[in-house]
């Protein structure tokens, strides 16, 4: 199965979004993958609801929009309402994980589960059959350009195992320096989704690392 490329905003040039995410999509990009900071969860403050509706009129491409925020309960309705089609909570940023995904669940959409490097895989143990995507961060939230950390892989491992004990039709997202020097290693790990923000906006020739990615079997 190949792998799919979602190519992170936060990278992008800001001013002018709606023609970055047309160039991803040209570029064979499956998903746009939009990174929402709160200023109190993570440092950063990115983007809303607004700017995702915004989008939403101009591409088919499937909206990821990954939540880092310390209230993600109270955005649910909005980023529905706005067009994401999944919603990926922190597992650190609430107390009831269960009920949060239940209701992303109950709008319609999908719901995935972000997990950072020092956070166990065994925090999903109870709310498996609610997800339908496993985002493991192999950098700190926060901020874009940061180095891959290494020893996120053994977690990949873990993660894509769980979910082939157990049968399920889950995606294993990977974001944070992804880069094509680390793409295919963090592939045969079990990752089926590979964020990339810097290494497609900003390197030379990025845009042709979408299909590249994309091509990669597992």
């Amino acid at each position: 199965m190949a792998a799919k490329m979602a190519p992170s905003l936060l990278s992008a040039d800001f001013s002018r979004l709606r023609d970055e995410v047309k160039r991803i999509e040209e570029h064979g990009a499956a998903w746009v993958h939009l990174d929402i900071m709160d200023g109190h969860f993570v440092p950063s403050i990115t983007i809303g609801p607004p700017v995702v509706k915004a989008l939403r009129p101009h591409t088919a491409l499937f909206m990821d929009a990954h939540l880092m925020v310390s209230d993600a309960e109270k955005q649910i309705g909005p980023f529905v309402e706005a067009g994401a089609d999944l919603l990926t909570v922190q597992a650190e940023a609430t107390a009831h994980l269960d009920r949060v995904l239940r209701k992303i669940k109950d709008q319609g959409i999908k719901a995935g589960v972000a997990l950072n490097p020092a956070t166990p895989p065994e925090v999903l143990e109870y709310v498996w059959p609610l997800l339908d995507l496993v985002l493991v961060m192999s950098v700190n939230p926060g901020a874009g350009g940061q180095k891959f950390i290494p020893a996120v892989l053994p977690k990949i491992k873990a993660v894509a195992a769980q979910i082939k004990a157990r049968g399920l039709s889950v995606e294993l997202e990977v974001d944070g320096g992804v880069n094509r020097d680390n793409a295919r290693e963090i592939i045969e790990a079990g990752a089926t989704v590979l964020v990339a923000g810097s290494a497609v906006f900003k390197a030379e020739n990025g845009m042709a690392m979408i299909r590249e990615v994309s091509s990669y079997g597992r």
